[in-house]
């Protein structure tokens, strides 16, 4: 070659090579934290002709009223915010919320109404008239559809109650992935563990039928459960239907397709770790579960299990005088008012967004 011109030609390679390829575009990187917290009974004080909600009415037996009911709203929203870190989650999986009318209030008419939430819900036929909801960042998180699915009495059984429909919402991602989120809140163990727990199976395995459709029908499915399931981790409706387990040590091992519990590991590696107190007993009942694709690295959405846990700030927590230690600081205990949050400690994750 000449070497009067590679000098020059050296030149024109560098400099090309240090500009950015044809459609490349440098990637930017955010938190995305999501949280599920069954808020303990927030009803408002009127009264539902087709429900029973007459002990939360100013006549009735809790005598709930306005005042109460604006302390609770704010209850939760300080709640919130401060899981989020004092900034809004991206996503709130809210249980036990009776209506339309309380979740307008809690996202405009609280401290939460300048973080602009908006929200999708369930009209359920459960007789106490309690759903679940979802609570969405728009500039994070855009709605695409919700679906209520109910859980029909498919096992015959003559005391089958009406329970909450499972809530399925898809929604684009800054990235322009889309997201599945579904949020439950199985049967209570109401009647003793053991006898109800039929009715929290028959809603799991209907969740997990909802799941796998998923995977059936995304290009690149990506599944995020959340709720309160009133069941362990080790519980057969946990452990065997929707077949949640903790990620993989190796993650050669992790299996794409699989759903990931990403507190179970912590839950039963520490004595007192749990989302709620039974009998001075710590336990997880509320769950966040997510497919294998979000546990990979390269993920445009990741979850990492170190960036999972349970929330126990100390304004949630109050001394348990009976069994010792400390309990979520409930509204009420029985039916004595105490002006707490909730009977339940909030969980959360936190993901990378890269976008």
């Amino acid at each position: 070659m000449n070497k009067k011109i590679a000098m020059p030609y050296f030149l024109v390679l560098l400099f090309f090579s240090l500009l950015p390829l044809h459609g490349q575009t440098e990637k930017d990187t955010l938190s995305f934290r999501i949280v599920s917290y069954n808020v303990e009974n927030l009803f408002d004080c009127r009264h539902d002709t087709l429900k029973n909600d007459y002990e939360f009415l100013p006549d009735g037996i809790r005598h709930w009223n306005y005042s109460k009911y604006k302390k609770k709203l704010d209850a939760i929203a300080r709640v919130i915010t401060a899981v989020g870190g004092w900034t809004p989650p991206a996503l709130v999986a809210l249980c036990e919320v009776e209506n339309d009318s309380v979740l307008r209030d809690l996202t405009q008419r609280s401290a939460l109404r300048e973080a602009g939430y908006r929200y999708v819900m369930t009209n359920s036929p459960d007789q106490r008239g309690i759903d679940v909801a979802l609570l969405y960042q728009r500039d994070m998180f855009k709605l695409l559809a919700c679906q209520s699915i109910p859980i029909p009495n498919a096992s015959g059984k003559k005391k089958f109650r009406p329970t909450r429909d499972i809530l399925h919402v898809s929604g684009l991602l800054l990235n322009k992935d889309t997201l599945d989120i579904f949020v439950t809140h199985l049967p209570s163990r109401s009647g003793g563990a053991k006898e109800s727990e039929p009715y929290r199976l028959l809603a799991a395995r209907r969740l997990r039928s909802a799941a796998d459709s998923i995977y059936l029908h995304r290009h690149h499915p990506q599944i995020l459960i959340m709720g309160d399931f009133n069941d362990y981790p080790d519980n057969k409706s946990i452990r065997e239907v929707i077949a949640a387990q903790a990620p993989p040590l190796d993650k050669n091992l992790l299996q794409p397709q699989s759903l990931y519990h990403l507190l179970t590991r912590k839950a039963t590696e520490r004595k007192h770790s749990g989302s709620y107190k039974y009998q001075g007993e710590w336990g997880l009942l509320d769950h966040i579960i997510v497919s294998g694709t979000l546990l990979q690295a390269s993920a445009g959405l990741y979850a990492d299990e170190d960036k999972a846990g349970i929330s126990r700030l100390p304004f949630l927590l109050t001394e348990d005088k009976k069994y010792g230690g400390k309990q979520p600081f409930r509204t009420f205990y029985g039916m004595k008012y105490q002006a707490g949050y909730s009977d339940h400690l909030p969980v959360w994750a936190e993901f990378r967004l890269i976008y």
